[in-house]
């Protein structure tokens, strides 16, 4: 089976390349990289190369439709604007004295309204060449942008993120249950989501015990990163700190030398020189541990959570999620998951096709979103102003509406203002090209 990935190019693709490797059954026999930029994609093609030593082909091609026909699985992981676009985001946002990260707040939606209008074009070229493809989506906003390619390609597009796989990961070792021995509650949109319950056969919750305990809650980046766990009655994805404390972090993303964004565009841009002048796999396993070292660097100290978990012998992020959805789909093996998939009534506070993040039953026929328990009352009127601003953006994608770009900013939580929104959106217009079709 081939496997195509949009973004062949991208920094984490040796990832995904290693998952398929350590696959027994070797579900994926064939890879080939799209992108863009021909230097990044000969540049992590050198990488693959040293990881695989011809175990899976792989070729590269800069042509879409080449590399969408005959696939079987469409991994899409493009970047539209380039690092440059992420610290365009940030700092348009820091000096509107708002927040900007690269999924939440008004970067996020600048960012969404970059991605959108070439991921609709992504998928509708896959449903005219690879008809019978499953498309995986992590090009992010994750969740909006499954959601609109949901409207072309309906359920043959899953959204995957590793954030609720490792949270669900780390609670159950704390609570020393497996995966199999529980049902878990979790749900909201990406990059906003509770894990509020944790069921074992008898039906008794888990969580409030974990909760109680602050020793072993402490064992666990969420609980070091949340002080009001045990009022909230959930563990919140570790994307919620920017919404429970706005004003800290902006402080401290502002105290910073400088933004993620810029320094991920610094690094990368010298992990890929290197990639050209030393061992492929040593310069990019570096700036790949480098990376890790730092994620949400600004919220850690804010809060003292400490060093961020990173065990290289432990299972893979997204691109293990990607693995297992790739082989549930393909060889019939019934996987529990959490994914982006359209609600289908999971959440009542929603209507059928938003996409949401849940639980899944995922299987040949695809990804079936599974019961839940309803949200906790505090997380619904969050999770409806999310969704509402990702309407308003997939409005302004398919109007080219500037009014519809402001009123997404204006929608969202982290921004409010309409005054604030209209000169975001005129300064994201200003410096982002990609952005010239609002009008």
């Amino acid at each position: 089976m081939r496997l195509t990935i949009l973004g062949g190019g991208g920094f984490r693709v040796p990832l995904v390349y290693q998952a398929l490797l350590a696959d027994p059954e070797r579900t994926i026999t064939e890879v080939v990289l799209h992108d863009v930029d021909a230097g990044r994609l000969d540049a992590i093609g050198r990488v693959l190369a040293a990881l695989g030593r011809g175990a899976v082909p792989v070729r590269a091609t800069a042509d879409l439709d080449e590399a969408l026909t005959g696939a079987a699985f469409v991994f899409c992981a493009i970047r539209v604007g380039g690092l440059r676009g992420r610290v365009v985001d940030e700092h348009v946002a820091l000096a509107a004295g708002v927040l900007g990260q690269e999924t939440v707040g008004a970067g996020g939606i600048a960012y969404g309204l970059r991605s959108v209008p070439e991921s609709l074009r992504i998928a509708g070229r896959a449903a005219a060449l690879a008809p019978d493809a499953w498309l995986i989506n992590f090009t992010n906003p994750a969740g909006l942008v499954t959601e609109a390619m949901s409207r072309i390609l309906g359920d043959r597009v899953i959204g995957i993120c590793d954030s609720p796989s490792g949270l669900v990961d780390r609670v159950l070792r704390a609570l020393a249950v497996r995966p199999g021995q529980v049902r878990v509650d979790y749900a909201g949109l990406n990059h906003l989501g509770w894990l509020y319950g944790v069921h074992d056969a008898s039906g008794r919750d888990l969580l409030p015990g974990l909760l109680a305990d602050d020793a072993r809650l402490g064992t666990i980046e969420e609980g070091r990163l949340f002080r009001n766990l045990r009022e909230l009655g959930a563990i919140p994805n570790e994307y919620l700190h920017y919404y429970y404390d706005p004003a800290g972090t902006l402080a401290a993303v502002r105290s910073a030398p400088r933004t993620r964004g810029a320094f991920l565009r610094e690094q990368q841009e010298r992990c890929y020189h290197e990639i050209a002048v030393r061992d492929p796999l040593t310069a990019w396993r570096d700036a790949w541990r480098e990376r890790e070292a730092t994620y949400m660097t600004e919220n850690r100290e804010l809060t003292g959570a400490g060093e961020r978990e990173h065990d290289e012998a432990r299972p893979a992020g997204y691109e293990g999620v990607a693995l297992a959805v790739m082989r549930a789909l393909a060889r019939d093996e019934p996987a529990t998951l959490i994914l982006n998939v359209r609600n289908r009534g999971t959440l009542p506070i929603l209507d059928d096709d938003a996409v949401v993040e849940v639980p899944c039953r995922v299987d040949a026929r695809g990804a079936a979103p599974l019961p839940v328990g309803p949200l906790p009352e505090h997380a619904v009127d969050l999770v409806r102003a999310v969704k509402a601003t990702d309407r308003l953006i997939l409005s302004a994608v398919e109007t080219g509406s500037r009014d519809a770009a402001v009123r997404a900013m204006a929608t969202h939580p982290l921004v409010g203002d309409p005054a604030v929104a209209a000169r975001l959106v005129d300064a994201y217009r200003a410096e982002l090209p990609e952005l010239s079709y609002l009008a």
